[in-house]
């Protein structure tokens, strides 16, 4: 059981996939970063300053009553909240994400287009063609 254990995860299919998540693990975290600290940002500033992360809509108050300046503040006072600047920071992180791939897809996609359209050498002459060949130069030089 334990052989067939290791025949399974050294097959190929089980190593790129783990290395595959790895990667996808640290793609992730730099589109974590890209968003959080590039877009947002640049998004918040286009809107007027506004703070995407903090954004939240209270639904009921919690042990001390409201207001409350922050999202923190509101889930530490146990207040219900909808955080909707979370869920558009985690959309544009999907799209971002979605884009990404989508232009690794059509790269690979273009790379195999291009490398069906290379046409195969032609077959090298049979050695009877060959033979007339050299038989017609002779011929030719006479």
């Amino acid at each position: 059981m334990l052989k067939e254990f290791k025949d399974f995860a050294m097959r190929g299919n089980v190593v790129d996939m783990a290395v595959g998540v790895i990667i996808g693990a640290a793609f992730g975290a730099i589109v974590t970063s890209f968003v959080g600290d590039v877009m947002m940002p640049i998004l918040g500033l286009l809107t007027g300053g506004v703070d995407f992360s903090a954004k939240f809509m209270l639904l009921k108050d919690g042990a001390t009553p409201g207001p409350y300046a922050t999202l923190a503040a509101a889930k530490a006072a146990g207040a219900v909240t909808v955080a909707y600047g979370l869920l558009i920071n985690a959309v544009v992180n999907f799209l971002i994400v979605a884009a990404a791939l989508f232009m690794v897809i059509k790269g690979v996609n273009a790379s195999r287009r291009q490398q069906a359209e290379v046409p195969a050498p032609p077959p090298p002459p049979s050695t009877e063609s060959a033979l007339l060949r050299e038989i017609r130069d002779l011929l030719a030089r006479r």
